[in-house]
């Protein structure tokens, strides 16, 4: 499991953060810090729960460098985190008419409302440590079948980038179910905006958050808790999308991760 807690000494913990030293970018980090500890990373201030534990997440073009600050009743800490740089599948399209390139003006109106939604869900911090001590082993996959797109891939249309694919797609029939990789509370059960259509967003706690892209059903409402294998709703084709998948992305704090470190292989579907 690409999700571990690393361990060092008892020593090493109390003047510092127990937390490995590198990741790669997408990855997320599990550490611990003598309880009641404040953590930065850099400017960010990290949450942490009662017993010390915290997680820490770089997105797809994350730099090579970062310091892990950590003030604590032992004292300040100062600590390096290398994050590996990727490569990822990049393809050029040429030909492509304008039109399937931007949105239609008459819908950017509708857009930039439904960004701002989207920004305010992402934006609620739960902190419930009972909610992300069970991702401590990892996540579980929200539909089984088929990888037809991973994380970081990108496109680049008449020469010009397209934004960069933040998820994993399951390239499923529309109807099979989607349910909650791991426990959370809904703060978002949209089923038709533009760009992802039915689209929930499921908060673990402390900064991490699953989205759930392109559903035909939504069958979660805001406030709602779900468990791990507990029904989100049914894989669809809806919004800007081409065929039936569902679009399963993962962010901590403001960085998008990628949900494919955090699960294992994808099982062989039935």
């Amino acid at each position: 499991m690409v999700v571990t807690l690393l361990t060092a000494s008892l020593a090493r913990a109390q003047e510092c953060a127990d937390i490995g030293s590198s990741t790669q970018q997408g990855g997320l980090l599990w550490g611990r810090v003598l309880p009641g500890s404040e953590v930065r990373l850099d400017e960010t201030v990290v949450p942490v729960l009662p017993d010390g534990l915290f997680l820490l997440g770089f997105g797809r073009d994350a730099a090579p460098h970062y310091t892990l600050n950590v003030v604590s009743a032992s004292g300040d800490c100062a600590q390096s985190i290398t994050v590996k740089a990727r490569e990822y599948n990049i393809q050029r399209v040429e030909g492509v008419p304008q039109r399937t390139v931007e949105p239609p003006q008459e819908q950017l109106e509708r857009i930039a409302r439904e960004r701002a939604i989207v920004r305010a869900a992402k934006t609620r911090r739960i902190i419930r440590p009972d909610l992300l001590d069970a991702a401590r082993d990892g996540f579980s996959w929200p539909a089984v079948g088929p990888i037809s797109g991973v994380y970081g891939s990108q496109r680049f249309y008449n020469g010009k980038p397209g934004s960069p694919h933040y998820g994993v797609d399951v390239a499923v029939p529309t109807g099979s179910p989607v349910v909650a990789p791991a426990p959370g509370i809904v703060t978002l059960a949209e089923p038709d905006l533009f760009y992802s259509g039915g689209t929930v967003i499921l908060d673990h706690g402390y900064g991490l958050s699953s989205s759930f892209l392109h559903m035909s059903r939504v069958d979660v409402a805001v406030g709602d808790e779900l468990a791990v294998g507990d029904p989100i709703g049914a894989v669809g084709a809806t919004g800007r999308a081409t065929g039936a998948h569902l679009d399963w992305r993962m962010s901590w704090m403001n960085e998008r991760i990628d949900p494919q470190l955090l699960v294992p292989a994808m099982p062989e579907s039935q």
